[in-house]
């Protein structure tokens, strides 16, 4: 029989809570047919329900003085990982909403695959007055979706533990960092575009055509992401509009979410 794969996702702090991990646990199950395990890495497994294993959050190594943990999400790149050391694994953050199949994300071939974070975004033309830079962020893979085989990509935070004072000065984000430790090793492939889609960019109309239709998925979306403004809680408690922005009926985004 074959293994399960896993599905990860990470919970701490107090912006998300126990219900966004069970429900996007219904969401993966209403989704992937194939046999998972879905595992959530968390500092309080209070409410988390029946279907979803929770771990500790995996500790990222830092040297003792070192307090810094906005980049957390680099110890999914541990050796040893939850003991799960060359399972096949597909990460999701818990501000997504899935909307169709994800068995494609296990099928589509590559060492480690992940969102181009530009595919998420329009253009930005002035970013162009800085060539060098604006080739190294359209690399820059979004790590709110990637797939990879557990351990075998532990250069990551070995590049990051060696020194991550130099590590947070030369890099905005984690993710930026983490795309360049994978470029060196040849490993950074993205998503077909149009797997991974935004809800602002992709989903709602732009200007005046917020106000012509309502927002709707695109052909061939499997995941709706909220990169940017407005967040998925904005959208989901009608805050998310704006003045340029109507946001209209989202009843088929919310079936996805509660599944």
């Amino acid at each position: 029989m074959t293994d399960p794969v896993l599905i990860l996702t990470m919970k701490w702090g107090t912006l998300y809570g126990a219900e966004d991990v069970n429900r996007l646990a219904r969401q993966v199950r209403r989704h992937l047919a194939r046999p998972h395990r879905f595992i959530c890495f968390t500092d309080d497994a209070t409410g988390i329900g029946e279907g979803v294993e929770t771990l500790p959050l995996p500790e990222l190594g830092l040297p003792p003085g070192h307090g810094d943990t906005r980049w957390r999400k680099l110890a999914l790149f541990r050796r040893d990982l939850g003991g799960f050391s060359g399972a096949t694994a597909l990460f999701l953050d818990l501000d997504l909403v899935v909307v169709d199949d994800l068995g494609p994300f296990f099928d589509l071939p590559g060492d480690f695959r992940i969102i181009r974070d530009d595919d998420l975004f329009r253009p930005k033309p002035l970013r162009q007055i800085n060539p060098a830079r604006d080739r190294f962020l359209h690399s820059v893979g979004n790590s709110s979706v990637f797939r990879y085989r557990v351990g075998a990509h532990a250069y990551i935070l070995d590049a990051y533990l060696a020194d991550p004072a130099a590590a947070t000065r030369g890099y905005e984000i984690s993710q930026q960092f983490q795309s360049a430790q994978l470029a060196a090793h040849g490993h950074l492939d993205y998503w077909p575009r149009g797997w991974c889609v935004s809800f602002k960019n992709d989903c709602v109309g732009r200007g005046l055509g917020s106000y012509l239709r309502d927002p709707a998925c695109p052909e061939g979306a499997k995941i709706v992401l909220f990169a940017g403004d407005p967040k998925m809680a904005d959208v989901f408690t009608g805050k998310g509009a704006k003045w340029y922005r109507r946001i209209g009926n989202i009843d088929w985004l919310r079936a996805a979410w509660q599944a």
